[in-house]
């Protein structure tokens, strides 16, 4: 795919999607980590072998899905923070979903559902473990103890997170086959 009107399309769909996710599901506990960013960071693997495209799409949805939400939190209009301090790391485990992407290619279902489910889950032990060593807001006890009461904090992130990326990476699949071939498909040949 090269920068074209339909990668301009794809892109500003893909990072809509992600702001708005982030702002009506956000500040709901229950719904909080329903996104499509680590759908896009898979896609990216699957998709995309050259290094100048392969995470143009998670950055660019990340950076102005996070943008939108500081702008609105500086205006009163916004529970929580779109810019914090140790965000990078939760750029780079993304990021690092994209690899998963590789690794499985999308050329088969059953590739599609197993990246589906190992990108949530190893983020979530991932990013979890860093809350776990990291913390200073809450105290989670430095032992196999405190690293299970820091996964069950977890756990409704977890959820959100892998349901979001069963739905949308098939979603952002079929939308990509449309605009590119005009095909309505799930996989990539």
């Amino acid at each position: 795919m090269s920068f074209s009107l339909k990668t301009a399309l794809f892109t500003v769909v893909l990072t809509l999607v992600a702001t708005l996710c982030k702002y009506f599901f956000g500040p709901e506990i229950t719904l909080s980590g329903f996104s499509p960013v680590l759908a896009i960071a898979l896609f990216s693997g699957f998709v995309f072998r050259r290094s100048e495209w392969v995470f143009f799409f998670s950055i660019v949805a990340l950076l102005v899905s996070d943008l939108s939400i500081q702008v609105l939190y500086l205006n009163d209009l916004f529970d929580y923070q779109g810019i914090y301090a140790g965000q990078w790391k939760n750029y780079l485990l993304v990021l690092g979903c994209t690899y998963i992407g590789f690794i499985f290619k999308a050329a088969t279902y059953r590739n599609i559902g197993l990246a589906a489910f190992i990108a949530p889950t190893i983020f979530f032990f991932l990013s979890n473990g860093l809350v776990w060593l990291q913390a200073t807001e809450i105290t989670y006890t430095k032992d196999l103890a405190g690293f299970i009461t820091c996964l069950t904090a977890g756990l409704p992130f977890y959820k959100n997170s892998l349901i979001s990326t069963l739905v949308f990476l098939p979603a952002i699949l079929v939308f990509y086959n449309y605009i590119t071939v005009r095909k309505i498909e799930l996989r990539l040949s």
